[in-house]
Order: structure tokens, then sequence, then C-alpha cells
């Protein structure tokens, strides 16, 4: 493993230096919806892939999406939007286990549930990471955050128990809720990783983006019906590519790279306090598209259960916010363990991109 010419601290220094001053407000605003745009444009692409078009080959999808996430992380590593870092394989050989296992879950429940649920299900991660912390590691927050945590937690119960297709489907809220727990599960993973190897998300995606490619070969034909010998028109190879089939499935590959790529700009032009709170309106945008676009009911229950979530999650995204605005020692019921680095992904109210987890970066711009 190579180390950086400079400190952590030292080059973030510099960066952010050289950030939002210099960039017009016009070109904030710019990428802001850009990155809300493609945000929102990946899980609506997705779901039609597999709603509209019928490809339900998930692990089949998965491996195309990181295909296209390792020429875009390449391709933004060469444009310098971060510097390149080399690990052994054994050091993110479990990095690339876990993503495969979030983003093939991730895109189950997608396929699964109605792209509301789906959306509120990922903001359930928020409250899981923080059982899993004190689980795991003993990390305890403090009360204040606790109760945003218990508000969330009684939202996502109250949004999902309204739904008459999740009551009825309990295979897809079941995989929904295993997408949460392994999601979580990795942001932590990630999160003392990144610690540990002195290393960003996105160097990190780079580097073990080939072995997850790998390992999704190996599982394709595990997991889906691939058909060899049989190439009916329910599997892989017999599938009907129809030009507009192809268009959908590459234009969810793009996005992917396009959501990596707007946050990198929203991060380096403002702040990752700005992308948080980008990241909230990301939420109402998807649950309204599910509605207008997928015809998805909205009943006041369920809308009520939605408000609860929003008004937790902004309320945690807020403590969060503050106390890491006046750094305070986290309260451990155990003085040795420690918990993930202070860029988990948690810290963005669960908003989960599918190919780049949001962070406090180095970024380039």
């Amino acid at each position: 493993m190579t180390t950086a010419s400079k400190p952590q601290g030292e080059k973030a220094s510099s960066l952010s230096s050289s950030k939002s001053p210099e960039t017009p407000l016009y070109i904030k605003v710019i990428y802001m919806t850009l990155n809300i745009i493609v945000a929102c444009g990946i899980v609506f692409a997705n779901k039609i892939v597999f709603a509209v078009y019928r490809f339900k080959f998930v692990t089949t999808l998965t491996l195309i999406h990181t295909i296209f996430t390792w020429i875009g992380m390449m391709s933004l590593e060469h444009l310098g939007f971060f510097e390149r870092k080399k690990f052994t394989q054994w050091d993110v050989a479990p990095l690339a286990l876990g993503y495969v296992g979030y983003v093939v879950l991730n895109n189950l429940s997608l396929n699964l549930n109605t792209v509301g649920l789906y959306q509120i299900l990922k903001i359930a991660i928020t409250p899981a990471v923080v059982v899993l912390e004190f689980l795991l590691f003993r990390k305890v927050q403090t009360t204040r955050i606790l109760m945003a945590v218990m508000v969330v937690c009684v939202g996502v119960t109250a949004a999902a128990v309204t739904d008459k297709v999740a009551i009825s489907n309990l295979i897809g809220v079941a995989v929904g809720l295993a997408s949460v727990v392994v999601t979580g599960l990795y942001q932590i993973w990630a999160g003392s990783k990144q610690k540990e190897l002195q290393a960003n998300s996105s160097q990190l995606l780079l580097a073990y983006t080939p072995q997850a490619m790998a390992i999704l070969a190996v599982l394709v034909p595990m997991l889906d019906d691939v058909g060899f010998t049989h190439p009916g028109h329910d599997t892989v190879l017999g599938f009907r590519y129809t030009p507009s089939a192809i268009f959908a499935i590459t234009v969810s590959g793009i996005l992917g790279v396009l959501v990596s790529l707007t946050t990198f700009l929203v991060i380096g032009a403002t702040s990752s306090l700005t992308y948080n709170v980008v990241g909230h309106s990301k939420t109402v945008l998807i649950l309204a598209g599910g509605c207008l676009i997928f015809g998805e009911a909205m009943p006041w229950k369920r809308l009520l259960g939605v408000i609860v979530t929003m008004t937790g999650i902004v309320w945690y995204s807020y403590l969060t916010i503050q106390q890491a605005g006046k750094p305070q020692p986290t309260v451990e019921s155990n003085g040795d363990a420690k918990g993930p680095s202070e860029n988990s992904p948690a810290e963005n109210g669960g908003e989960t991109e599918p190919f780049l987890q949001a962070e406090k970066a180095d970024t380039k711009v």
C-alpha cells in the first residue's frame, strides 16, 4: 500500500481552501440540479428496466452497473477528481464482498417493492447503522440523536404498514429489510476501512470494483437463469434485447457514473453539508415520482408516515452536523472499542447512491 505524499489533513485543507469561494452561485445550482436529476433518475431507470422491460436478472444488471462504475471511476481518476491509491488484494477483498451484497440486495429490493417502499426502507439505514454501531463497537449516541432515530423508526414503520402492496408482499419487505442491514454493515465496514487505510471511498471503490466484477461474474450463473442450455425468453441469453431495452439498461449504467461525477462536483463546489440537504430533496422527489410515474398510491396515513420519517431524518442530520461542528468525544461503554470513521455514509441520512457513498471526500474541481 502506498501512502500519499501529503498528510490527509494538510491535503484536505489545501483542497478546501480552493473550493466554494471561486465557484459562482449559478454553477453550484447547476451542479446540485444535475445531481438531483441523475440520483432520482437512476432509481426510476432501474425500476423501468425491471417493471417495464421485465429484465428481472438482478445480478446481471448489477454486473453491468459495476462495469460502468469501474470505467467511470477510472475516467474520474484520470481527469484528476481524486488520486489513485494502491492496496493489497486482501485489503479490499472484504469491501468487494460487502459491495456486491448491498448493491444486489438494493436492486432486488427495488425489483420486488414499490419505489416508495424502496426509498422509505433506504432511510431506515440510518437507525440500522446506529444499532449496528452499538452492537459491534458499543458506540452510544447522544440522547437527542437517539430520539431522532426513534422518530425515523416510527415514521418508517407507519409508512410501511399502511402500504397495502407491502403488506401483501412479505418477501419484498424481507428483502428490503435485509438490504437495510447489509447496507448498514457495508457502510460501517467502509468507514472503518477508510480510517484504517487512510483512503477515501472513491479510492477504495476504484480499487475493489475489479474484484466485485469477478465475484458478480461467478454469481450470475448461480443466481440468474442464464440459459446456457435452453435460452428461453425468461433467461439472460434468450431475453429480447430490443433497442429500447438496451437503451434503458445503458442509461441506467450511465446514470450511475453521473451520480458519482455530480457528487464530486457538488461536494467540491459547496460542502458535504449542502450535499446532505440536497439528499433530502431527492427522497421527496423519488417518493413523488413513484406516485406520478408508476401510479403508486399515497393515502394520507402513508403520507403522514413519510412526513414523520422526513422530520426525523432532517432532525438527525441537523444534530450530526451540529455535533461535527464542535467535536465531542463519543460516549462508549467500552473505552477500547472504536467505531467507523467520521466519514460514515450514515451521515447522509440513509441516502445511499448505488455506486458512490457521499462523504467529506478529497475533491478537485
